[in-house]
C-alpha cells in the first residue's frame, strides 16, 4: 500500500467512506500521523524481537562522496582533507542505543564499512589491526568514511524516520535519452509501496482513529457547498439544511 492508499483509508473509517471535497481533516496531518506511528511501531518492533525487517528498510543507492577540508569552520581550514556524502543523509529511525543505519559499504551492497563514534577517529592511529581500513562516522546528517582512498561513491541502507525523503536519491534506471544518465528515484511516494508491513498498518489505524483522529472526527463535512461546517444533528432526528432554518425564523 502506498502512503495516500493507507491516508485515505484512515479518512473513510472516521467519516464511514462519505468523505467529500470540502473535508475538513487535512490528509496531509493523517500522513503526518501515519509516520509518527511508523516509527513508534518500529521501534518498540525491535526492541522486543531485536530484528529490522527488509520491508521496512531502503535503499539510498549510489551516494556520491567529495572531499573537504577537515575543519568545521570555513574561514579556519586545517589542511586535512576527508570524503564526506555530497547531501545530507534521511535522517535514521533511533534505535537502542544505535542508528537505523542498517549497512555501509561499497556499491556492490556486500562489504561493510563499520560505523563508528566520530569521537573516535582520533584513536584509529593507534589500532594495531583496522587503522588502515575504512571507517564510517557521523556528524549532524552528513556521513564521512575515513582511509577512504580509491572510493568516490558508496551504497547505504538503513529505515529512516520520513521515507519520502529517500526519493530525492537514485539508483540505476531507463537512460535518459538527453543526458545519458541512468536516474530512477529510490522512492516514489505515489507509487511504491509504503515501508512498512501490512501487519502494522492495522495497529497504525486503530492508534490514531483511537488517538489523534478522535476530536477531528466530531467535526462535520460541507455537504451544502457554502464552505462551512454543516449544522449537528438534532436529537428528535436529521439536521435541517441551513437556508431552511433561516427562513423558519
Amino acid at each position: 500500500m502506498t502512503l495516500d492508499e493507507i491516508a485515505y483509508n484512515l479518512l473513510n473509517l472516521v467519516r464511514g467512506g462519505q468523505s467529500n471535497q470540502d473535508e475538513s481533516i487535512s490528509l496531509d496531518q493523517i500522513k503526518f500521523n501515519v509516520r509518527h506511528y511508523r516509527a513508534m511501531f518500529i521501534r518498540r518492533d525491535f526492541a522486543r524481537n531485536g530484528y529490522i525487517s527488509n520491508h521496512i528498510e531502503q535503499d539510498l543507492g549510489c551516494v556520491d562522496l567529495k572531499i573537504i577540508d577537515g575543519s568545521k569552520c570555513c574561514n579556519l581550514p586545517v589542511g586535512t582533507k576527508v570524503l564526506r556524502t555530497e547531501k545530507p543523509l534521511p535522517r535514521a529511525l533511533r534505535l537502542n542505543f544505535q542508528s537505523a543505519l542498517t549497512y555501509i559499504g561499497d556499491v556492490t551492497g556486500t562489504k561493510t564499512i563499520p560505523l563508528i563514534n566520530s569521537n573516535t577517529i582520533q584513536f584509529l592511529a593507534y589500532d594495531t589491526y583496522t587503522k588502515g581500513r575504512y571507517k564510517a562516522y557521523m556528524i549532524g546528517d552528513y556521513l564521512y568514511i575515513h582511509n577512504a582512498d580509491g572510493i568516490d561513491t558508496i551504497n547505504i541502507r538503513g529505515v529512516f524516520e520520513n521515507p519520502e525523503e529517500v526519493s530525492e536519491f537514485s539508483q540505476c534506471g531507463k537512460q535518459d535519452p538527453d543526458t545519458g544518465e541512468h536516474y530512477t528515484e529510490c522512492f516514489d511516494p505515489s507509487n511504491d509501496a509504503y515501508p512498512i508491513p501490512v501487519d502494522m498498518i492495522n495497529l497504525i489505524n486503530q492508534g490514531i482513529t483511537s488517538g489523534e483522529l478522535t476530536l477531528l472526527s466530531g467535526t462535520f463535512s460541507d455537504t451544502l457547498n457554502d464552505r462551512a461546517q454543516d449544522p449537528q444533528s438534532q436529537a428528535g432526528g436529521a439536521s435541517r439544511p441551513r437556508q431552511q432554518q433561516q427562513n423558519e425564523q
